[in-house]
């Protein structure tokens, strides 16, 4: 089990290994394009080059990507629907071209629709991001959401409907354990985690989990708050987090860290990594 973090691209996606070492991170993800916008990034050979370079020198990894925030496979306005669906498959070929293992993004929101009007169509959105990626070797990643608004794939039935609808093996899930807490699935102790990752197992397949996002919540079980916390510190605590880090489920599953940070909302930082890494050490959780 690895421990990461999501670190900042900026000045050039190779800067993001520097900052993974500085807090320590054994893994990462990151943005190749500003998150809240459409454009592409135009990346320099030479930073390619040098990401793969000191990724290789310092062994961190693996590596993915998380879309940008304005993807929604769900939505009515065809025009940002094609775009959501150009963006992913740019970031699914980049993740092939830098070495990375997959791309992490939400569905996105019915808007009120309903999941079974707008069912079609992320089907179809998922066959053409699909047919326009790379044939092996990057993942798909969904990430479960907390159940806020409209918001689709906060629960096991709809992640294993849509992967099932689908069937492609390149599609993969990422848990973020925030949105587990806030959408209703107890985590927090040793028996309920169990239930839940059976259920997991039983609904989506235990071979699909790719990545975890770990993340406390701010919020409690059921609030449907997306609102991460430093780890230990909100409603998972440090009992919650010997639970999840001593199941099996995730025992060869790299773990990203998109917690506010300690000091003011800098993000992912060394004092997390290190907690995190307590406690696998603690329960001798190998690597």
């Amino acid at each position: 089990m690895k421990i990461g973090a999501h670190v900042s691209s900026s000045g050039g996606i190779d800067k993001s290994i520097g900052r993974a070492e500085d807090i320590q991170a054994e893994a990462i993800q990151l943005f190749v394009t500003p998150p809240q916008g459409w454009a592409k990034t135009k990346h320099t050979e030479e930073s390619i080059i040098s990401f793969r370079s000191k990724r290789e020198n310092t062994n961190i990894g693996p590596v993915f990507f998380h879309g940008i925030y304005l993807i929604n496979l769900a939505t009515d306005n065809a025009v940002n629907l094609d775009k959501s669906i150009d963006s992913l498959i740019y970031y699914m070929n980049f993740a092939e071209k830098l070495g990375a293992q997959g791309v992490i993004f939400h569905i996105g929101s019915h808007k009120g629709a309903g999941l079974e009007a707008v069912f079609p169509q992320i089907i179809d959105s998922f066959n053409k991001i699909l047919d326009g990626s790379p044939s092996d070797g990057v993942s798909l990643c969904i990430e479960n959401n907390a159940g806020h608004g409209n918001q689709i794939g906060s629960n096991f039935d709809e992640l294993g409907e849509i992967i099932g609808a689908v069937g492609d093996d390149r599609l993969r899930v990422c848990l973020d354990t925030c949105h587990l807490l806030a959408s209703g699935y107890d985590i927090r102790e040793k028996d309920s985690l169990s239930k839940v990752m059976m259920q997991f197992d039983e609904k989506v397949g235990a071979e699909r989990l790719v990545a975890v996002h770990a993340n406390d919540a701010k919020s409690d079980l059921g609030s449907n708050l997306d609102r991460h916390e430093n780890i230990g510190d909100g409603f998972i605590g440090l009992d919650g987090w010997e639970a999840i880090i001593g199941n099996k489920s995730f025992e060869n599953v790299p773990f990203f860290l998109e917690v506010p940070g300690i000091k003011g909302r800098t993000g992912p930082d060394l004092e997390n990594v290190l907690r995190l890494k307590k406690i696998r050490d603690s329960l001798g959780v190998s690597i």
